[in-house]
């Protein structure tokens, strides 16, 4: 970049305070769009043929007494990080950061879906009005369930043990506000990791998939450090129209 010596930290304080912070938002697009292709043909793990992304967050903490601004709690501040991740080569597409109290299923409405697009969430992003629009989309999710989501079952599908799935069932939300905001069918898979033995149950949905990724891959997508040993998915390819967002 041409700096021969050291910068200050006074020295970058005072460019970021007098420099239009969209300057620098515009930049990382053009970074953002230059990096994708280079990744675009990398190996997930998977045999997927669509754009594959992880969507969560990170809290940042900060002393309350510098940053009174970033509220959180009563002692304490702190801003979180919401990052939508390209996981061709885990490359960030959209972030955004906020204060610490704004709740994770909020971004939803920030990010524009990509048709024929995986997302992979955590059940902080369970908000069925909002995940209507990814379907509405032409985009699809895999999102951990709550506990006290309520469904019904319709549909069972024959499942392969040996690869730790052991259910795969299409249902439907029976609470009526659920029902309403989400009025189409949608596919529940249950996953035992062997290791940890523990149950991981997902919600998605997309039906032409003969398996999901793994909840190892999901979970582990989440915090990212995706790893996807063992999984497979089978799917057809749809075209990608919209672009990635970085805010």
């Amino acid at each position: 970049m041409g700096l021969r010596s050291k910068v200050s930290r006074t020295t970058l304080a005072d460019a970021n305070e007098r420099h239009d912070w969209r300057i620098y938002s515009d930049f990382a697009q053009v970074l953002i769009g230059i990096a994708r292709p280079l990744y675009a043909q990398d190996p997930l793990g998977v045999d997927l043929a669509h754009s594959l992304y992880a969507l969560d967050s990170t809290t940042i903490d900060l002393c309350l007494t510098l940053f009174p601004w970033a509220k959180f709690r009563k002692r304490k501040a702190a801003v979180k990080m919401h990052t939508l991740l390209d996981l061709h080569g885990n490359i960030p597409t959209f972030i955004s950061i906020t204060d610490g109290k704004v709740h994770d299923v909020n971004i939803l409405d920030e990010i524009l879906p990509e048709a024929g697009a995986f997302y992979v969430m955590d059940r902080a992003y369970v908000d069925f009005e909002r995940l209507y629009r990814f379907t509405l989309s032409s985009a699809f999710f895999v999102v951990r369930t709550k506990s006290n989501v309520l469904l019904q079952r319709r549909y069972s599908r024959a499942v392969d043990k040996t690869t730790g799935v052991r259910s795969d069932h299409t249902v439907i939300l029976t609470a009526i506000d659920s029902a309403t905001a989400y009025p189409d069918a949608l596919r529940r898979v249950t996953y035992l990791d062997v290791e940890t033995r523990k149950r991981f149950k997902f919600l998605t949905t997309t039906s032409r998939c003969r398996h999901l990724p793994s909840p190892r891959f999901t979970s582990a997508a989440g915090r990212w450090n995706c790893s996807s040993s063992g999984s497979s998915s089978t799917c057809e390819s749809r075209p990608s129209t919209a672009p990635a967002r970085t805010r």
